[in-house]
């Protein structure tokens, strides 16, 4: 009998904690569905805490004031929709963290557009009712389409580079470019365009390859969030 009530109790809770996150998760999509047409602000600012603050996807952090003040409708030529693909919510009494998966569609003057956000939130019960007191709003980068680069253009980049004490070989394994930092695995690169090759998997980074003036490979920038390391090419 007592198994049978701890299973029960069990049970209550955990259709509870599900029925709360349906809650912040209808929430949140009312919250984007607010965006694209004519007053994001009223609901926005019906929902948000008076101390929150909104970190969004540039990185810029922004009061509960300075967030509303830059909300606004989608502008003309421009229609979307942002749908929450994944959702996951932790309940800590009358708080709540929540991380969430969404998807953007948009049409931008006739040309269809994708992108894809992850958020982070904290949620805070005030009155019975769920009040969102954080938001921080990541990008997903996905890879950028890759190209094929003619034959000669591929393998002037073979070869062994150098950074200080590190070394990265480039070689040509039938018509594909793999890179190999030291003893690590080595790894296809693929063309974004002529002189410029990236890995799948890091799209925050770049090898923009420098020539000289008779037009041969001499080194490569490894940029990486716009801060850039100079490998050397070896004779």
């Amino acid at each position: 009998m007592i198994s049978l009530i701890l299973a029960v109790a069990a049970h209550a809770a955990h259709a509870a904690l599900a029925d709360q996150t349906a809650t912040l998760r209808a929430l949140d999509q009312a919250l984007f569905d607010a965006v694209a047409p004519g007053d994001p602000q009223r609901l926005w600012a019906k929902t948000l805490t008076a101390d929150a603050f909104y970190v969004d996807e540039n990185g810029s952090v922004m009061s509960r004031a300075d967030f509303l003040k830059e909300l606004k409708p989608l502008p003309a030529g421009a229609s979307g929709h942002i749908a929450i693909s994944e959702y996951r919510a932790v309940f800590h009494g009358d708080t709540a963290q929540v991380w969430q998966r969404a998807d953007e569609d948009e049409t931008y003057h006739g040309v269809p557009l994708k992108a894809q956000y992850l958020l982070t939130e904290s949620w805070r019960r005030e009155a019975g009712a769920w009040k969102l007191a954080m938001v921080h709003v990541y990008v997903t980068r996905p890879d950028p389409p890759a190209v094929t680069l003619p034959a000669a253009d591929v393998a002037a980049y073979v070869g062994a580079y150098r950074l200080n004490d590190l070394s990265y070989t480039i070689r040509l394994e039938g018509d594909r470019l793999t890179g190999q930092q030291g003893g690590g695995s080595a790894r296809p690169l693929l063309a974004e365009l002529k002189d410029v090759l990236f890995v799948a998997g890091r799209p925050r980074v770049r090898m923009i390859f420098q020539r000289d003036a008779q037009g041969r490979v001499t080194g490569y920038i490894d940029r990486r969030e716009g801060e850039d390391l100079v490998w050397t090419r070896e004779p």
